[in-house]
């Protein structure tokens, strides 16, 4: 037995081995895949062309059924600059400021008129933000979670979504990060304790199998 074997197995003799179903009216919550993260010439950028494009192929799959889709975005106003404690520890996020192109989401991913853009000042998705309201009133019974970056906001994200009470998937190659590391020793951790794993094509096939909603959040 490889040790990554040895590890998987030692995981599942924990009890680390259950798992979620597919609800019928799923969200999908794209993680801070603004300019200031796809770009890589930004200083927290990455180069996530390959992600983005295969979020944008799970983001139409969602548009023609009428799931419901949130983007989230980190931007600070003057008086969040000043005191967010987060912003000692990374000071590049100061670029971030309201009405910055660092801010905008990724035009690649093609983000409808409709389709909520979630603002927040800490990397969880949900943490004083509106997007626990706005998963409520959709009647969402699971929640897939991709973006950027894997170790940072997507995992924080991921948690609070389980936390919450919502079967969680994270889509696996729809997430950035900035090392190979980080990025793949989060999600082992993310899919044993907190979410199960999916492929962005097994996200789509997922999400064809679909009724149409009868509202449409687009």
């Amino acid at each position: 037995m490889n040790s990554d074997e040895g590890i998987r197995e030692a995981y599942r003799s924990a009890g680390f081995c259950g798992g979620f179903e597919f609800g019928q009216r799923p969200a999908i919550v794209v993680v801070d895949l603004s300019r200031g993260f796809t770009d890589p010439a930004c200083a927290l950028g990455s180069e996530a062309t390959a992600e983005v494009e295969r979020t944008r192929t799970v983001l139409d799959a969602a548009r023609s059924r009428g799931v419901l889709v949130v983007f989230t975005t980190i931007a600070y106003h003057e008086a969040a600059r000043r005191t967010t404690a987060w912003l000692r520890k990374v000071p590049s996020l100061r670029e971030f400021t309201v009405g910055s192109p660092l801010v905008e989401i990724d035009p690649r991913l093609g983000r409808l008129p409709g389709e909520e853009v979630v603002v927040k000042t800490g990397a969880s998705a949900f943490f004083g933000t509106s997007l626990l309201p706005l998963l409520v009133a959709a009647h969402t019974d699971s929640v897939l979670v991709m973006g950027a970056t894997t170790s940072g906001c997507v995992r924080s994200s991921v948690v609070d979504s389980v936390q919450c009470g919502f079967p969680t998937f994270v889509v696996t190659d729809c997430c950035v990060d900035r090392a190979a590391g980080p990025h793949e020793a989060n999600l082992f951790d993310m899919t044993a304790k907190y979410a199960d794993p999916l492929t962005a094509e097994e996200a789509v096939s997922h999400l064809e199998r679909l009724r149409r909603s009868r509202d449409s959040h687009c």
